[in-house]
């Protein structure tokens, strides 16, 4: 007999009954609420003491998993790419808004602040991708970093797996394309840089507002806007093409500033630029609402209501083809605005493709000596 969902109710000492007032320091998430996959639903509720006191600070913990494959692929029509790696699950920038927290539910955690708390490193991650390049089935074609959670996250400081894989993919003259905020990156350009002169590697930058306020509180844990613009401006100056990725605009809140955000990433050295719309999968959606009562209660109802206007009256359709942009009125003028910009601005939508014709696979360890 199926379990019934049970409302666990638990009291913390540490919050004052104005609950919606009241966040975890340096989190993007307010709750740790449940995944879809749990049978028991745990509310917070304020245990009737008036005291001021600070909520506990959550630590980042970090476990290891020994992945057997490393490859995800993919056949969806809207990405640009079939296959993708990712050296982390979790990410500790901690973006509300992110899409990929409902995969930690995968895991038997929240997609709250578990997902930015509670991360796992796949340190094989570099052994496992050389065994899968040198496959005799592996047909190579662009490979995607970042595409789902952060690879320059601040604990690839202390585990290097980044660097690690990309060491295999030049050794392999393996195309990669990259996503991130972080500015970790920075410690790579030597090797992205010499990628870049064989038409190897391009990366994405997400900025999603200059509001220095604005990010801290939706990012708190990413580098500011400015810093991320100084990390465009240090990669294109070693010859690494980048992309400015206005990445998600929010309706009534961020999309105001989509043409300065194209501009400061033009004026940093991006060649290319792009945009999405806030996307609220599944557990995203609660907490994403959660968060707008607490910093932006006079906006809220705003803000739902036109990504519910762009999706049909929902908070998200994951069909293909629409989640990305959504439809409608509002939809079409920020898509036509980003076309009058990008022309205004010298800006390409699409970047010239890479080079897959100097793919190698990597060499298995042998005493024999390559001839070559």
């Amino acid at each position: 007999m199926a379990l019934a969902n049970v409302l666990v109710v638990f009291y913390i000492r540490v919050m004052k009954p104005d609950l919606q007032t009241r966040t975890p320091k340096a989190r993007g998430a307010v709750s740790n609420t449940v995944s879809r996959y749990d049978s028991v639903t745990r509310h917070a509720e304020a245990d009737g003491w008036d005291i001021d006191e600070d909520l506990p600070t959550l630590r980042t913990e970090v476990s290891i998993e020994r992945p057997r494959s490393i490859i995800s692929y993919n056949r969806s029509p809207d990405l640009p790419f079939d296959r993708s790696i990712n050296p982390y699950r979790g990410c500790e920038h901690g973006c509300v808004y992110c899409f990929a927290r409902p995969s930690h539910a995968y895991l038997g955690l929240s997609p709250g602040l578990d997902f930015e708390t509670k991360l796992v490193a796949r340190p094989d991650a570099p052994e496992v991708l050389q065994a899968e390049l040198a496959r005799k089935s592996y047909r190579v074609a662009t490979l995607a970093i970042g595409t789902n959670t952060d690879p320059y996250q601040p604990i690839d400081r202390d585990h290097g797996i980044m660097r690690a894989c990309l060491e295999v993919l030049e050794e392999c003259h393996h195309p990669v394309a990259i996503v991130t905020k972080g500015t970790l990156i920075e410690r790579d350009i030597d090797i992205l840089a010499r990628m870049a002169q064989r038409g190897l590697t391009r990366v994405g930058i997400s900025v999603t507002t200059l509001d220095p306020k604005l990010s801290r509180q939706m990012e708190p844990r990413a580098p500011t806007p400015e810093r991320r613009l100084a990390t465009i401006r240090r990669l294109t100056q070693a010859g690494i093409p980048v992309r400015v990725m206005a990445s998600p605009m929010v309706p009534a809140l961020t999309d105001p500033e989509l043409e300065t955000i194209l501009e400061a990433g033009r004026d940093a050295g991006a060649d290319t630029a792009s945009w999405i719309m806030l996307r609220l999968p599944r557990e995203v959606s609660p907490l994403w609402q959660e968060w707008l009562a607490v910093h932006y209660p006079d906006r809220a109802g705003r803000i739902m209501s036109k990504l519910r206007d762009m999706h049909g009256g929902r908070d998200y359709d994951a069909r293909w083809g629409h989640r990305m942009r959504g439809e409608g009125a509002y939809a079409e003028l920020v898509q036509h605005r980003f076309k009058i910009a990008l022309k205004r601005l010298g800006l390409r939508e699409t970047a010239p493709p890479m080079r897959t014709d100097l793919f190698r696979p990597p060499r298995k360890d042998s005493a024999q000596l390559s001839l070559f």
